[in-house]
């Protein structure tokens, strides 16, 4: 596929701590998270290119999926990464070629959301995909639909944690869908609702 072609999905995820807000961890389903992000993965990849901030605990399983795939396309996928965290960087960072780093600021906060509006505004996109994740949810989909109102919203809601706080408080009706709530069939949801839309 010409990389013209190529429209982007930003992925907002990742898996809450104990130790953090026990409103997100107590709801999470850790393993759907898990296979939501496989799925996401496997069937956006080949056809489109997935942006994403670099979580620690959802990098790895990208890479997964592209060796598993046996995938060399590296401009099918962007990272964004605060300089702020250098020091604490996961190992996987380094399979990727195509990392955005931001700059360091005063203060975790400030870092973060410089790292946010740089990859939530310095791109365009197709669709925006929530998976479980704790506040940063919350504040990119806020972001991200001050500037990409004509995208696809998918948080998916059976993965809990923040992203069913997002889909029962913040998400119009018109992006309200059961399967985003009950369908736990990830491979077929992303192709139908996502891929066939966009």
């Amino acid at each position: 596929m010409a990389s013209k072609e190529l429209k982007n999905i930003f992925l907002s995820a990742s898996i809450p701590l104990p130790e953090r807000d026990a409103k997100y961890f107590e709801t999470a389903d850790i393993v759907a998270i898990r296979d939501a992000i496989i799925a996401l993965t496997t069937v956006v990849l080949p056809k489109h290119k997935l942006i994403w901030g670099g979580h620690p605990s959802i990098t790895p399983l990208i890479y997964y999926v592209m060796e598993k795939l046996g995938l060399n396309i590296q401009e099918h996928v962007q990272m964004y990464q605060s300089l702020w965290f250098k020091d604490k960087f996961p190992e996987d960072n380094n399979r990727f070629e195509n990392i955005v780093f931001t700059e360091s600021l005063k203060d975790i906060p400030s870092s973060i959301q410089l790292m946010r509006e740089r990859m939530l505004f310095e791109n365009d996109y197709a669709a925006a995909v929530f998976i479980g994740g704790m506040n940063g949810i919350e504040d990119e989909y806020r972001m991200f639909i001050e500037k990409h109102q004509k995208a696809i919203l998918l948080p998916i809601a059976s993965t809990g944690a923040a992203t069913r706080i997002l889909y029962d408080t913040l998400l119009p009706d018109q992006f309200k869908n059961e399967r985003l709530l009950k369908d736990y069939g990830y491979m077929s949801l992303f192709q139908n609702l996502l891929i066939d839309k966009i």
